[in-house]
C-alpha cells in the first residue's frame, strides 16, 4: 500500500487540500486586516468559506478524505518509517492535526460546524472551574508556545526539507521558511492568550487562531502586521503544493 500509485495520489490530494485550507485562512485574515472578514479567521472558518463556493459540499468531502489519508500516512510512519523518537512524536502530532481538521471538514459538510474559538473558550472555562484548572490552562498555553517556537526553529534551520524527496527548488524552501515562521508566530500568540486567560481567570481571553489574529489586528500597526502574517500563511499554502509533488513517502 505504501508504494502503490493510488496511495501516492491520495497523499498528493491530501497535501493539496491542506494547502487550500491555509490559503483560505490567509484570505480571511487579509479580509480581517482590512476590516471586512467573511468568516472566522481559522481553519474551521476556511472550511466554511469553502462550503460557500460552487461545489463546496463536494470539495469539503474531498478535503476530508485527503486529510484522513494523511492521518493514515503518519500512522504508517510510526510502524515502518522513522525510528527516531522525536520524529515519531512529530508524526503523532501531525496525525492529530490532520485528524482534527478532517473531522472539522466533515462537520462543516453536514452543517454541524461551530466556532472553534468559542469551543476553546468553553473548554478553558470548564478547566478553570476545577482546582488545578488554571495551572492546566497555563500548561496548555506553554505547550502551544513550544509548538510555535518549534515551527520558527524549522523555518530558521530549514529542517522541514527532510519531508521532501529529491531536488528541492529554492522557491519551495523560501515558501516553507516564510510559512513555518508565520505559523510559529500564530501559535505563540495563541499560547500566550491561553496563559493570559489563566492568569486573569478570564476564559473569554482564550481562543484559537481567530482570536489570535484579532488580537494582532488590535495592536498598533495591527493591520500591517496581520497582512504580513496572512502573506506568511499563504506562503505555507503554496509550500504545501510543492510538498505534495515532492513528499518523502
Amino acid at each position: 500500500m505504501r508504494h502503490s500509485r493510488t496511495y501516492d495520489i491520495a497523499i498528493t490530494v491530501g497535501l493539496v487540500a491542506y494547502g487550500i485550507v491555509h490559503l483560505l485562512v490567509a484570505w480571511i485574515a487579509l479580509q480581517l486586516a482590512f476590516g471586512r472578514p467573511s468568516q472566522e479567521a481559522s481553519q474551521q472558518g476556511a472550511l466554511k468559506e469553502l462550503a460557500g463556493r460552487p461545489l463546496g459540499g463536494v470539495l469539503l468531502w474531498v478535503v476530508a478524505a485527503g486529510l484522513f489519508v494523511l492521518v493514515i500516512w503518519r500512522v504508517l510512519e510510526l510502524g515502518w518509517g522513522h525510528r527516531d523518537l522525536h520524529k515519531k512524536l512529530s508524526s503523532v502530532g501531525r496525525a492529530i492535526v490532520y485528524l482534527v481538521l478532517g473531522v472539522s471538514a466533515v462537520k462543516v459538510a453536514v452543517g454541524a460546524g461551530g466556532s472553534s474559538s468559542g469551543e476553546q473558550q468553553t473548554l478553558s472555562a470548564r478547566l478553570m472551574s476545577h482546582a488545578a484548572g488554571r495551572v492546566l490552562v497555563v500548561g496548555i498555553g506553554v505547550a502551544i508556545i513550544g509548538i510555535g517556537c518549534y515551527q520558527v526553529y524549522k523555518a530558521i534551520t530549514k529542517s522541514f526539507t527532510e519531508d521532501l524527496a529529491g531536488g528541492v527548488a529554492e522557491v519551495t524552501v523560501l515558501l516553507g521558511r516564510i510559512g513555518y515562521a508565520a505559523k510559529g508566530v500564530a501559535f505563540v500568540v495563541v499560547g500566550g492568550l491561553f496563559g493570559w486567560a489563566a492568569i486573569g481567570y478570564d476564559p473569554q481571553k482564550a481562543g484559537g487562531l481567530d482570536t489570535a489574529l484579532r488580537t494582532i489586528k488590535d495592536q498598533p500597526f495591527g493591520s500591517v502586521l496581520l497582512t504580513v502574517l496572512a502573506v506568511g500563511i499563504a506562503a505555507f499554502g503554496g509550500y504545501c503544493f510543492s510538498w505534495s509533488r515532492n513528499a518523502r513517502r
